[in-house]
């Protein structure tokens, strides 16, 4: 049942989108009903630290590096569809660890618990999901890849709505006492199970096609080859200072808001979907400005408008009311979102503009990985510096003095929370300044990259913050890694069958020749590959 297919037919790929459509719903539920804000509340339910929280933002993160080594493992035991079915149901595994934490007597035990599960959780995910990307995309026709991903969408997007809104009403009869608390979160964690249950069963259903014949490329030399390239090291600086800087701050935004304001889990849920559905409205938008007038462009207008927003936090507590700190912070999650969409859009586009032709998805896959280095350390050290400001206070005051007295006209307080939105600030000012050396080549349109990052947007946060976008440039590639290392044959193939309207197998015997000699070379760098294409466009 888990094995490979030689062929599939096309009633087998049709009978496998529907499998697809239901394995989106019930996943995607598990995303809204356990994951992101979810998981941080009950983080806090059972009293973790700041650091603990901290680390347990880093994990969704720094499991992402898992992808590299995946990739390698999927070419060498090629059984994509086993590899992910195994993963998510050991991913899932983690589901009725994290039902059991609110039982847990301990705080310490409990949150070390939680932390093991994450790992568990979203380390295994980060596996399944490379060998789940090629596999897939083998098995839906291109020409009906943006289709089935804006459909998976949909589902995704219609169902992470109502298990957010059962999500949100579960997080307020929560908060009325300790014991209903811990009954409340055990259940959305079985109900998650269950859902991974018959999420990993119609996986499972879905046929995978054979891979290509093993490639002898080196994936080392794939991911380190880009850190040559001196263009690139510029852009690699600005993704990894930004990285840094934006989860410095933002994981920590929900336990501002329920600590220090006092809102309830169920508000900063509420705002994540604000910030998840602002970010779905303008991608397009800023795809488009992006094709009119450059990344870069599109970068230096949405990066300071997100940093600013970031810095805004610090002075939601000047805000008088509850209502009106409510409102604030949903306006903020607004322009945050949008602004998040246009930098994590950006920031995967001059990675491919920056790289030479045929080398984007190594170069992405570079950036990729030093992003998510750089998002799972910060909020570890965010959390380890916690006791250090929540120790000191900064006041900045404007006072009047005259003959009848002294009158204070302007002040401003910092303390705790506040230090790490202002030095997210700091480093994010860095970054923009390691953005302004950055080289962006002419516009060239880059749909694929839109659809990928619009997609995205449409899944449920799987972080831990109530703001879209950040984790979305830490992607890895995965399955153009995998394609990538297939050799010339790919594009051999694709030559022929969209340029030419032929297959290969119809070619002439000079044709022929070259895929043989394409099948010993198996160049690990693009030159060669660059003139078995200059040799085929000859022949047409």
């Amino acid at each position: 049942m888990l094995a490979p297919q030689a062929v599939v037919s096309d009633n087998d790929r049709e009978r496998a989108t529907r499998a697809l459509m239901i394995d989106a719903a019930f996943a995607t539920a598990i995303g809204a009903l356990n994951s992101g804000v979810v998981l941080l509340a009950l983080a806090l339910h059972i009293g973790a630290s700041t650091f603990e929280v901290g680390v347990l933002a880093a994990v969704p993160l720094l499991t992402q590096v898992l992808q590299a080594p995946a990739v390698a493992f999927v070419e060498r035991w090629r059984r994509r569809k086993l590899i992910s079915v195994g993963s998510v149901f050991l991913a899932r595994l983690a589901l009725p660890i994290y039902a059991a934490v609110p039982f847990i007597g301990s705080p310490r035990i409990a949150a070390a618990t939680l932390i093991a599960a994450a790992l568990l959780h979203y380390g295994m995910n980060a596996v399944g999901a490379c060998s789940w990307n090629s596999w897939i995309r083998d098995l839906v026709p291109e020409s009906r890849l943006g289709r089935f991903f804006a459909r998976r969408g949909v589902y995704g997007t219609l169902v992470s709505a109502g298990a957010t809104l059962v999500a949100a009403g579960a997080l307020v009869v929560a908060a009325r006492s300790r014991a209903t608390g811990d009954l409340i979160f055990s259940g959305l964690y079985v109900v998650g199970f269950v859902c991974g249950l018959f999420s990993t069963g119609a996986l499972a259903t879905v046929p995978e096609p054979q891979m290509p014949p093993a490639s002898r490329g080196s994936l080392t030399r794939l991911l380190t080859e880009p850190l040559r390239d001196p263009r690139f090291r510029g852009v690699l600086r600005f993704l990894v200072s930004w990285q840094f800087a934006v989860n410095l701050a933002v994981p920590f935004f929900t336990v501002y808001f329920v600590r220090g304001l006092g809102f309830s889990m169920s508000f900063v849920l509420i705002l994540s979907l604000v910030s998840q559905l602002a970010s779905v409205a303008v991608v397009r938008g800023w795809g488009n400005l992006s094709d009119r007038l450059s990344n870069k462009s599109v970068l230096e207008a949405s990066t300071p408008v997100y940093l600013l927003c970031v810095v805004g936090m610090a002075f939601a507590h000047e805000v008088p009311g509850m209502a009106g700190q409510g409102a604030y912070l949903l306006l903020a999650h607004l322009v945050m979102g949008a602004a998040g969409a246009g930098v994590a859009l950006a920031s995967g586009n001059i990675v491919m503009k920056t790289s030479p032709q045929g080398s984007g998805t190594s170069y992405m896959a570079t950036g990729a990985l030093f992003g998510a280095i750089a998002a799972g350390v910060a909020p570890i050290m965010g959390g380890a510096m916690a006791d250090f400001v929540a120790r000191r206070r900064l006041e900045l005051r404007l006072l009047w003095s005259s003959p009848h007295g002294t009158e204070r006209l302007f002040g401003l307080t910092f303390s705790y929370w506040e230090f790490f939105f202002l030095l997210s600030a700091i480093v994010g000012s860095y970054a923009l300044f390691r953005l302004s050396k950055v080289e962006d080549p002419g516009s060239v349109e880059r749909r694929e990259t839109v659809d990928e990052i619009w997609s995205g947007t449409m899944r449920t946060l799987r972080n831990a913050s109530s703001v879209a976008g950040p984790r979305l440039a830490t992607v890895f590639p995965a399955a153009q890694i995998i394609r990538a290392r297939e050799g010339t044959r790919f594009l051999l193939e694709r030559f022929f069958t969209e340029r030419l309207g032929r297959s290969v197998e119809s070619e002439t015997e000079k044709v022929g020749e070259l895929l043989a000699a394409s099948y010993d070379a198996q160049p690990a760098s693009d030159a060669p590959m660059d003139d078995l294409m200059r040799q085929l466009n000859d022949i047409e």
